[in-house]
């Protein structure tokens, strides 16, 4: 874990209830009220960062530390950092959505409960409803004062989400309504006609809602439910199944009432899974028996199944491990026979593209290097200033519609999950 650590004041000064940054272009920091040896550890604490950043920062120049106090903001932010330990700093005026728990040792109180508290519930999307204060001492009282003063008597109902037992009641029922409809994984591939496909989708996408809400709960485990895990997740192909086929029936233009739908993709998409963990599988595969192989081959692609930033790459994975991995002998080599060969797949399927819409390639690759670098993907206009040839006015939207869909494409597979 990468710890980090901030203050300014002594440990005897009268607590300021959160009250000393406005937020982060504001920040008033008193070093001269840092006793010394105080401000002595905190330097030592900067050292320990500077070591494990390759920075230079010190309580020494007032300049430097603003330097690091931003420094320390934008790791926080970029997830650099895994654990912050702050007195009285950062708990107003500082945002990150990626903060997930908040530990508490300090009797806060009012609007600087509120506020301390409202750092680690910031949505990011559909994977985050809520966030997690552990308090190590009694703050039930203050808390209730707090939410009281600033919203209403009855506001508890809407501020705390309810105990793990009513989530997982909910979790239970939804999975018991989703099963009335397809009892087993294969039963889904039988329901009759877009409809019922739709009934599914609508009942599994709760089912991952209230999943998501659960695992948030240090208590969780899977056993306390009535669905076990890989039925879940066979569940959960089945769902990736009809996204898919939602997708390739819009490229070719048909139409589906299922396209209305929101699959919420955020839902079920995992960080730890990506392309460096299946190459770290493809890598077993090289000293495998026959019979380990077909294992892990079936492994491989249950997980790509499942996983939403690996589903558009398991064509050129099946193809690699047929073409390349029967021609290594080192399983060290890989990692670097793989990216040589998404590579290459890469610049075929690009210059495909470009050759098939008449897109000017420069312009092309500039407009992906604007996605890796802001995350947003481009829009029709975009699209349009690629072309060699401009289309008429009638015939834009339909070629701005299909190339956008090649684009997501090529980026779902060749960069997403890398």
């Amino acid at each position: 874990l990468k710890i980090a650590t901030i203050f300014s004041y002594t440990p005897n000064e009268n607590d300021k209830a959160a009250e000393m940054l406005a937020n982060d272009t504001e920040i008033q920091l008193s070093l001269g009220s840092l006793d010394k040896h105080s401000r002595d550890r905190l330097e030592s604490y900067i050292a320990d960062y500077n070591k494990m950043f390759g920075s230079n920062y010190t309580t020494k120049d007032s300049q430097s530390f603003y330097n690091y106090y931003r420094d320390v903001a934008q790791k926080v932010k970029d997830r650099e950092i895994d654990i912050l330990l702050v007195v009285n700093m950062f708990l107003t005026g500082f945002d990150s959505p990626t903060l997930n728990t908040l530990y508490v040792d300090k009797n806060l109180r009012y609007h600087g409960l509120i506020q301390a508290y409202s750092r680690t519930n910031r949505i990011i999307n559909e994977t985050k409803s809520q966030g997690n204060i552990v308090s190590f001492r009694n703050l039930k009282k203050y808390t209730d004062d707090a939410v009281a003063l600033f919203s209403n008597k009855d506001a508890e109902e809407t501020i705390f989400i309810h105990p793990y037992e009513v989530y997982l009641h909910n979790f239970n029922e939804a999975v018991a309504e989703m099963q009335q409809l397809a009892p087993t994984p294969p039963d889904v591939d039988n329901l009759y006609g877009e409809e019922q496909q739709l009934e599914f989708v609508k009942d599994f996408r709760e089912v991952i809602r209230l999943r998501n809400i659960l695992s948030s709960f240090a208590d969780f485990k899977f056993s306390d439910t009535a669905i076990n895990e890989q039925i879940f997740e066979d569940f959960k192909s089945k769902y990736l199944d009809i996204y898919r086929k939602v997708q390739s029936d819009h490229q070719k233009e048909k139409v589906s009432i299922l396209e209305d739908v929101d699959f919420e993709l955020e839902l079920i998409r995992r960080d730890n899974i990506n392309v460096d963990y299946i190459i770290k599988l493809l890598a077993k595969l090289v000293s495998a028996d026959e019979k380990q192989a077909e294992s892990l081959k079936k492994n491989i692609f249950g997980i790509i199944n499942s996983e939403v930033t690996l589903i558009s790459k398991r064509e050129l994975i099946e193809k690699f491990i047929k073409s390349n991995i029967p021609n290594i002998e080192d399983a060290n080599e890989v990692e670097g026979k793989f990216e040589e060969f998404w590579s290459d797949e890469k610049a075929i399927a690009f210059e495909e593209m470009c050759k098939e819409e008449g897109i000017v390639t420069e312009k092309l690759q500039s407009l992906i290097d604007d996605y890796l670098y802001s995350g947003r993907k481009p829009r029709g206009g975009d699209i349009v200033s690629t072309l060699a040839d401009q289309p008429s006015v009638l015939k834009r939207k339909t070629i701005v519609e299909r190339i956008g869909a090649k684009l997501n494409k090529f980026i779902e597979t060749f960069i997403e999950g890398f």
